[in-house]
């Protein structure tokens, strides 16, 4: 039986239009359709209605690190992060040696098939942010546990158990080996971005020569932008061929440079969250990666030295910051849906169109989600209490 959600405003593409309505079936969307609204649909009052967002760098959240995930602590994830809008996420693991790295994604991706059918937000594969870093840009990752990516390396890490699971690593192109990783990486289907690098601009542009296609945190954790040495930043603003993943909580990225990299290059722009495990918790301790990071009163989780460590940001609240520092709000909606879902391969999420997965996020007037939906069914109300949504779930 089909279902249709109707609303006055709806994001197609990168363009707000409306009123239209949205008709599924069996968890995708049959059509969209312009015009008032047919009988028995399901008539949203006011709003605007998108497809779900997708965060592709998430280290945890809710208290849950995903270097220690067991069934219970993913579940509890997936659960929570419709209430933010996001329907799908890429579990991220920060640097560890080599073999732990690895028993830690079997782990993420094991609680990921345990996952039963309507538990909320769905996990999309693994992220690596490491071992293949450059020591000089660590930010919070250990450098004395960064190695170069060898050949045997690359080839524990397209193990057939995880090739397809692998969906993207971050690494420093700059390190011995690094272009060689890049090209075996991306020939095997994995999208590489380069992170915690002190590439300069001329090694960042040999980086997408090799077939590096994302930045992972712009201006965090690599070589930065001058007026004669681009950097990693540089190049990034102009090399149509890179996705730049942004930390939009304005502590990473202050507003003006926010807007600025909008302004040059928002097309590209993936809003991501980099969340931890103190993402959606209250002040105190957490962990991320099995060290300890503190949240304190201003929001950001630092490591006890004081080196911001991750975030807590939610990438409905990454939305809402953009658009205070005056981007488009369906340019600002696009960065969290149809690009990241473009960068990562995956055409049928992040837009409503004939054929795409039914994930659609309705938002209230102040741009926060009233009701999400992930294949087609419920799994977010603001109207129901966020406990009892739990209960039904389980």
């Amino acid at each position: 039986m089909d279902t249709v959600v109707a609303a006055p405003r709806v994001l197609l593409g990168r363009t707000i239009t409306g009123p239209a309505s949205v008709r599924v079936r069996a968890g995708r969307i049959l059509d969209v359709v312009p015009g008032d609204p047919p009988a028995g649909a399901e008539v949203l009052a006011g709003g605007l209605l998108t497809p779900g967002l997708v965060d592709v760098q998430v280290n945890g959240a809710v208290g849950v690190d995903f270097a220690e995930v067991d069934d219970e602590g993913m579940r509890y994830v997936a659960l929570s992060l419709p209430k933010t809008g996001v329907t799908r996420f890429l579990p991220t693991l920060i640097t560890a040696p080599v073999p732990v790295a690895l028993r830690q994604a079997r782990a993420v991706l094991a609680a990921s098939a345990a996952l039963p059918e309507g538990s909320g937000a769905r996990p999309l594969g693994v992220h690596l942010e490491g071992p293949f870093l450059s020591p000089k840009r660590p930010g919070v990752h250990d450098p004395a546990l960064m190695v170069e990516p060898g050949p045997a390396e690359i080839d524990l890490l397209l193990a057939d158990d995880l090739r397809a699971a692998l969906r993207m690593v971050t690494l420093a192109p700059e390190q011995p080996g690094g272009l060689a990783a890049v090209r075996r990486l991306s020939e095997a289907g994995v999208l590489v971005a380069v992170g915690h690098s002190d590439a300069t601009g001329e090694q960042t542009r040999a980086a997408a020569e090799a077939g590096a296609r994302m930045i992972t945190h712009l201006f965090n954790a690599q070589r930065p932008l001058g007026h004669r040495e681009p950097g990693v930043p540089g190049v990034a603003l102009v090399d149509d061929r890179f996705t730049l993943g942004l930390i939009a909580d304005l502590a990473h990225v202050g507003p003006d440079v926010c807007r600025l990299v909008f302004n040059a290059a928002g097309h590209r722009v993936a809003l991501v969250t980099d969340a931890v495990a103190a993402a959606g918790m209250p002040p105190g301790r957490y962990q991320l990666g099995g060290e300890v990071v503190v949240l304190s009163e201003d929001g950001v989780p630092r490591s006890p030295e004081g080196t911001i460590a991750g975030s807590a940001l939610t990438l409905d609240r990454a939305v809402r910051n953009i658009v205070s520092v005056g981007v488009d709000v369906a340019d600002a909606l696009a960065a969290a849906t149809i690009t990241p879902a473009d960068a990562i391969g995956e055409p049928t999420l992040g837009r409503l169109e004939p054929g795409a997965v039914a994930d659609l996020v309705w938002w209230d007037d102040d741009l926060r989600p009233r009701k999400v939906w992930v294949d087609g069914e419920v799994v977010f109300d603001a109207e129901l209490d966020l406990n009892q949504q739990f209960a039904a779930a389980r």
